[in-house]
């Protein structure tokens, strides 16, 4: 009993029933699994309502309040309860109105990020063609500047295939651009592919994470 007395270890046996009470989903759909899913989903919804109060509420909204006495800020909670005037007819005109105002501040903020984020890329996407002066004493320059030229010049005429892929305003009947689109689509295809194939080792390293939990922390098969 001692030799296997880790196997019983209590936080160290609750991880592990929860890995295979999760992984009994790949045979089939079970009542296990929905109650430690059920479990799972709770334990994120009370971890990020501490995680509002201890980081957000309490810093941002108690503690000037109660402690630094601008109790202006009381007035957050009445305009917080007019969200909820959506679930009466008579007051459903307050939570429409607060909704109208924060989706203007939302659409706005969305919009200048989208703008400090996305134009700077947009501007980088036009590559010289023409490469810099060369580095004085470098015996590798023609080399350089030649990989230079050939990357953004690949570099334009990817994009400019996708983009004539994406430029539906006139009917593509000339071959060039017939043959300019099907080019930016496979090479959309992929890109996608490498996203998906990103996004399933991802998920690989989890697997393998929690395998490596069982037959390492909990079995000690894996040393």
């Amino acid at each position: 009993m001692n030799q296997f007395s880790y196997l019983f270890n209590p936080i160290t046996l609750f991880g592990a029933v929860c890995t295979l009470a999760i992984f009994s989903l790949i045979f089939k759909e079970n009542r296990i699994y929905r109650v430690f899913e059920h479990m799972f989903i709770g334990l994120a919804v009370g971890y990020d309502v501490a995680t509002t109060w201890t980081q957000v509420l309490k810093p941002q909204w108690w503690d000037p309040m109660v402690v630094d006495g601008q109790w202006a800020w009381i007035m957050t909670v009445p305009v917080g309860l007019m969200f909820y005037g959506i679930y009466t007819k008579k007051f459903a005109w307050m939570s429409r109105l607060l909704y109208g105002i924060f989706f203007g501040l939302t659409a706005t903020t969305i919009f200048q990020d989208f703008c400090q984020g996305f134009m700077p890329q947009v501007v980088k996407s036009y590559k010289p063609l023409v490469p810099p002066p060369a580095v004085p004493n470098d015996p590798w320059a023609s080399l350089h500047a030649f990989s230079f030229v050939v990357n953004n010049l690949l570099f334009m005429i990817i994009l400019t295939c996708v983009l004539i892929y994406f430029f539906f305003a006139f009917e593509q009947k000339s071959k060039f651009v017939q043959i300019t689109a099907k080019t930016g689509r496979l090479i959309l295809m992929g890109a996608f592919g490498a996203i998906f194939g990103s996004t399933i080792m991802t998920r690989m390293a989890l697997l393998i994470d929690r395998v490596y939990f069982l037959l390492h922390d909990w079995l000690r098969w894996v040393h």
